[in-house]
């Protein structure tokens, strides 16, 4: 199994013979407005420019998967990640609750609905909760899933999708045992409340609960995302897991097994 790690939560999962693009954000730096402006620095999203080997990493491209896009996520689902999807008329493999709006960008859509697993190319795949916030933010963020993909021949793979962790992000690492872990890490939080992502203590723990290797992205990438690639790496030395941390660069290719 390979990820081709674009920028932010953007990959292209390659397994089974399939290459899968995960949450497209691919307008180019500074498309987007804000998403803090008082807690963070203020800077136009995304804060970076796509690797400069982004067209070939999209090349042969053979679905699509969208972990959450309504209320404006803009940072997984962008225009010109529309564009693409629209244009190559990919299949789109997203949350039953996201089908209409998918629809209505002209994209074809392969409905999840949470806890039924159904079949992705050779193999299946499971949707879970994603809970994007804490308390009433959570709910106004939108629905959102993570996906556990179980391909032949390939390592089980967990997408954690936006979210805190949660009880039910706790159950599918420890009663499902993914052999990779894909964790959202950048801390996110608006302006006001709690954050929006797991938190640095969050996220050791999702490190210490994950069976096998951990991937993390999400970060260096928007304005509101305040942990870093170097941060992770620190704290988790200091907890005794980064042995088990990957952190792919931009435009970085990472290869991983059981």
């Amino acid at each position: 199994m390979k990820i081709h790690h674009l920028r932010n939560a953007t990959i292209v999962l390659e397994a089974g013979g399939k290459r899968i693009l995960v949450d497209p954000m691919l307008g180019p730096r500074g498309s987007q407005g804000p998403l803090a402006f008082f807690r963070h620095k203020r800077q136009r999203n995304p804060t970076v420019e796509l690797p400069e080997n982004s067209e070939q990493i999209l090349a042969d491209l053979d679905a699509a998967l969208i972990s959450h896009c309504r209320y404006g996520h803009v940072d997984h689902f962008d225009e010109a990640g529309n564009d693409l999807l629209r244009d190559r008329s990919l299949p789109v493999y997203c949350h039953s609750k996201d089908v209409k709006f998918l629809q209505n960008k002209g994209l074809r859509t392969e409905p999840i609905t949470p806890h039924q697993p159904r079949d992705f190319f050779d193999g299946e795949i499971t949707a879970f909760h994603a809970v994007h916030g804490h308390g009433v933010v959570g709910k106004l963020m939108g629905p959102g899933v993570g996906y556990l993909i179980k391909l032949p021949n390939e390592p089980s793979i967990y997408l954690s999708g936006d979210t805190v962790l949660t009880n039910e992000v706790k159950h599918v690492l420890t009663a499902h045992k993914p052999d990779i872990a894909l964790v959202h890490a950048g801390s996110a939080s608006l302006d006001v409340g709690r954050p929006i992502l797991m938190t640095m203590k969050e996220l050791l723990e999702f490190m210490r609960l994950a069976p096998g290797q951990v991937v993390a992205n999400h970060m260096e990438a928007l304005n509101h995302c305040p942990t870093t690639r170097a941060q992770l790496h620190e704290e988790a030395q200091k907890a005794g897991l980064d042995d088990k941390l990957v952190t792919p660069e931009d435009g970085e290719t990472v290869e991983l097994s059981r």
